[in-house]
């Protein structure tokens, strides 16, 4: 394993070394958060596919593919179709809004009223969304290393911290690039035909297996619908994705872009189900279907290779990890913090604004590493992050981009409304249950339409300040927005 460790240890400490890069073009609020809004279209493609296709979707996807075949795709394949969905209809619009939040934008839309409560909500998703790919650590560490799961969890926790409280979203941005070059190969290239090879080939892998593996719809049409609702329409509107629209140059690189990269998502899909088809051949009986993508990394691959797929799975966690982690600080420091303090907002301080997101971070990765010790259950903790996210703030954000109508009131009463409903509905049902997602996101839409109708229509002036905003006229930073360099 000499070989295997050391390809770790050299990828690790390029990306501590990414983030001291970082650091010195990190120098403004605009350059920390969103990489000073110029990414070119191959950063921002490759950045994006990164942050999408975490833990969850290689080993998980992976072990929904050893326990449902080629079927066990769709929650990895919804989460391509989600980003599809954002990049063609919504994130050029978003890209001219020139916000660092969610919450920015629904001030913006309804009046300056919607904030706080929707920070909090948006927070809560933030969070839980960087300790589930922090307790992911674990996993890999414990392959690679046969480590102890709290020493693996601060261990990986604490290298993501470092390089995202160093330079923020450049470093992000530049860790996300190797990552996703290394995820490509690992995954795609070497792990994906190798696994088939040491399977036999797909005749063998048919001969072997039940035919429903080979079933498209093999998983259930309500598992289907259910990540559909939690997933695609999860990557519309978390703050973690959004985050990565703000930092494109212009609205073609945010719209062709993220196409680009929610098209790989549709491969990369793809790829961990037959990977996962393929350990079902190779370890029939493994006692726990998510051990399937460390099990055919550990015993079919030679030395070398299985250092890169590892780092490939530890790449696929970081960039998920970072992007929740800098997402949920931006949320507590510009969406709660800042407005429960009372902060009347003057010319900024671009240094002490640095200063200030980056001991966020910090603070915000320290909380992340707590809690993921805490913890054992991912799926529980992504469940309740996504449960929140599209229950409480699904309705009041499309509703703000779609129907001139919803109003400020309507907005809080959907995202309260929805968020208590899914709260409540989980501790009725159960965490895993299908129920508090499709009860919560109906009674959300009820309260925003009903109270919308009932209150004052939002005033003409709001509404015409936010169409300026979304033609791409009227934000603050244009003035001062550097030139983008070139890429």
């Amino acid at each position: 394993m000499a070989v295997d460790y050391t390809v770790i240890v050299v990828y690790l400490a390029g990306m501590l070394a990414m983030g001291w890069w970082g650091m010195r073009r990190a120098k403004s609020k605009s350059e920390f958060l969103v990489a000073g809004r110029r990414l070119g279209p191959a950063m921002y493609s490759g950045t994006m596919a990164a942050i999408v296709l975490g833990g969850a979707s290689t080993i998980g996807g992976v072990g929904l593919g050893y326990k449902y075949g080629l079927s066990g795709a769709w929650m990895v394949f919804t989460i391509g179709l989600g980003l599809l969905a954002l990049s063609v209809f919504f994130s050029a619009r978003i890209a001219r809004l020139k916000v660092y939040t969610v919450s920015e934008m629904l001030d913006l839309r309804y009046g300056g009223r919607a904030g706080v409560i929707s920070g909090v909500v948006m927070w809560a998703y933030t969070l839980m969304l960087a300790v589930t790919s922090t307790i992911a650590y674990a996993t890999i560490f414990d392959v690679l290393f046969d480590m102890n799961r709290t020493v693996a969890i601060v261990l990986g926790g604490s290298i993501v911290v470092a390089y995202s409280t160093l330079g923020g979203m450049w470093s992000i941005t530049l860790t996300d690039m190797v990552q996703f070059v290394v995820k490509t190969i690992g995954v795609l290239l070497l792990l994906l035909p190798i696994a088939v090879v040491k399977a036999g080939g797909f005749s063998e892998m048919k001969a072997k297996l039940p035919t429903e593996y080979f079933d498209p719809l093999g998983i259930g049409g309500e598992t289907i619908f259910t990540y559909v609702l939690i997933y695609t329409f999860g990557m519309l509107i978390g703050q973690d994705i959004w985050q990565r629209v703000f930092t494109a140059r212009s609205d073609t690189t945010a719209k062709w872009g993220g196409t680009v990269a929610g098209t790989y998502c549709l491969a990369y899909a793809l790829a961990g189900a037959v990977i996962g088809t393929a350990a079902k051949v190779l370890y029939p009986n493994l006692a726990n279907a998510d051990d399937a993508f460390a099990t055919i990394v550990k015993d079919e691959l030679p030395v070398g290779v299985r250092g890169l797929v590892l780092a490939a799975a530890l790449a696929a966690v970081m960039s998920t990890s970072s992007g929740a982690l800098i997402a949920c600080a931006t949320v507590a420091n510009n969406d709660i913090w800042s407005r429960l303090r009372g902060a009347v907002r003057g010319p900024e301080d671009d240094h002490d604004e640095v200063r200030d997101n980056r001991a966020f971070i910090l603070v915000m990765g320290v909380a992340v590493i707590c809690t993921a010790i805490a913890l054992n259950n991912v799926i529980e903790a992504l469940t309740v992050a996504y449960n929140l996210l599209v229950g409480g703030l699904l309705v009041p954000i499309l509703g703000g981009l779609l129907w001139k109508r919803g109003t400020a009131q309507g907005a809080l009463a959907s995202v309260t409304v929805g968020g208590l409903a899914v709260i409540g509905l989980m501790a009725g049902y159960g965490i895993l249950a299908n129920e508090p997602v499709y009860y919560g996101l109906l009674l959300s839409l009820a309260a925003y339409v009903v109270v919308s109708l009932a209150t004052p229509a939002t005033d003409a002036a709001v509404l015409a300040a936010w169409r300026e905003r979304l033609a791409g006229r009227g934000a603050p930073e244009l003035a001062s927005e550097p030139v983008p360099a070139p890429q």
